[in-house]
């Protein structure tokens, strides 16, 4: 029997490294994208098939999912929209062209490659999209407005999506990780640097724990957990004959998801403030 395949995106480093790694261990057929050509020769020495894929491009991405086709001879058995990234700082200090750039990558870029993959899926009878979101896909926090919005309309987005693909054979599933090692705040310092004007922001004093955080806090979050832990639930969502609609990851996702349930929005609030 041929191995399935899936398409994963954002492979260089992080959760999406290692659930490229963890399905070729288990005989997927991995094609491992990234958003640098360096990081794909990386993966190449490493065992992997590998090519850019740029979310923000339009004709990169219907262009990396032709190349992936073409070694499957058309098909495509899963998609693992996973590559993402964040533009810390507070709402009111966000221009527009910080929310355009992050919503380009972090939303459209998943629906553009989504759409695209499920005429392949109808057409062959089957197939799984995961979309990877997060805890703050349905619970906000300080300092990541941006990031924040673009997982809330992406967990829409899913949603309907799964909702409207009930008659067909095609399988949508969300991931929603807490705190997971990664190198998430670091490839955000860059972003961050680019949009975020300290100097004449009314917060300018607030940024300096936000400014620590970034540059200088090498420690775990709490709760925080190794990509693997994502993996498993990826696994799980890729090859259980009945796979759930969501998956949690990391207490902290169990908890919110939880508090969302139980309690009154000013005391939810009051909870999340002190994050």
């Amino acid at each position: 029997m041929p191995s399935k395949s899936i398409l994963i995106t954002g492979c260089s480093s992080g959760i999406g490294y290692d659930a490229a790694h963890g399905l070729k261990n288990r005989g997927w057929r991995v094609f491992a994208t990234c958003h640098q050509e360096k990081d794909c020769e990386r993966l190449r020495a490493e065992g992997l098939e590998s090519f850019p894929l740029d979310y923000a491009d339009e004709a990169n991405i219907e262009a990396a999912l032709a190349e992936c086709l073409s070694r499957t001879g058309g098909t495509l058995d899963a998609l693992y929209n996973n590559g993402a990234f964040a533009v810390p700082g507070a709402v009111e200090d966000l221009p527009r062209a910080a929310l355009r750039e992050i919503f380009e990558v972090n939303l459209f870029g998943y629906h553009d490659l989504t759409c695209q993959v499920i005429k392949i899926m109808r057409a062959q009878g089957h197939g799984r999209i995961v979309n990877c979101s997060s805890i703050l896909g349905f619970a906000p926090m300080r300092w990541r407005g941006a990031y924040n919005a673009t997982k809330h309309a992406m967990e829409g987005l899913t949603d309907t999506l799964r909702l409207e693909m009930r008659s067909t054979p095609i399988k949508i599933i969300l991931i929603e990780p807490g705190p997971i090692t990664s190198k998430i705040r670091q490839n955000s310092i860059a972003h961050f640097e680019r949009h975020i004007d300290i100097e004449n922001s009314p917060r300018k004093a607030q940024y300096a724990q936000l400014t620590k955080r970034l540059y200088a806090d090498k420690k775990p979050d709490t709760f925080e957990l190794p990509a693997s832990a994502v993996t498993k639930k990826l696994i799980h969502a890729l090859e259980s004959p009945r796979p759930k609609p969501r998956y949690y990851v990391t207490t902290p996702t169990y908890v919110m998801g939880l508090l969302k349930r139980v309690t009154s929005t000013r005391m939810l609030d009051k909870v999340l403030a002190k994050f």
